[in-house]
């Protein structure tokens, strides 16, 4: 009798341990570029699944942000840095990583893409910049995130 009613406390226990140990999207700290900036776009978080990225697996960067004037089209510039070294850019134009127009209020950045097999592992940071149409800068953001040890078994 006793073991029954401690597996029954125990079992809720440990799906509790799995779920907060083991989360397939991570909120991520974001910090802004410029602290005093005034940005017209102003991000409440970002979310990368999985978390940590695994090498040769789609990883997704989810951008959670508000703005209080509808955006037309724009472009997102990313940095990449690695050990505090810059090692890739790219560009990307916001409506393929968004609907456009955006209107005013909540909206979210969404991209995915595949790491190769032979990136490193280890801590990466990435700086991104969202730009208006008349390429004026809506808001700059920089977060952490980390590249696992594990890879697919394709580019082994």
């Amino acid at each position: 009798m006793e073991m029954i009613q401690y597996n029954r406390l125990i079992a809720p226990l440990l799906l509790l341990s799995l779920i907060l140990v083991v989360p397939l999207a991570v909120a991520t700290d974001v910090k802004y570029c410029d602290k005093q900036g005034e940005y017209d776009v102003k991000v409440q978080g970002v979310e990368i699944s999985p978390n940590p990225i695994a090498r040769g697996q789609p990883a997704t960067f989810s951008i959670a942000a508000t703005t209080g004037a509808a955006i037309d089209g724009g472009k997102l510039v990313i940095e990449v840095s690695y050990f505090g070294w810059h090692i890739h850019s790219e560009t990307h134009d916001l409506c393929d990583e968004t609907s456009c127009p955006v209107s005013t209020g909540d909206f979210v950045v969404s991209h995915s893409q595949v790491l190769p097999g032979y990136t490193p592992p280890g801590p990466y940071s990435l700086k991104m910049k969202m730009f208006d149409a008349n390429k004026r800068e809506l808001t700059c953001i920089g977060f952490d995130f980390s590249i696992g040890f594990a890879s697919s078994v394709a580019d082994s």
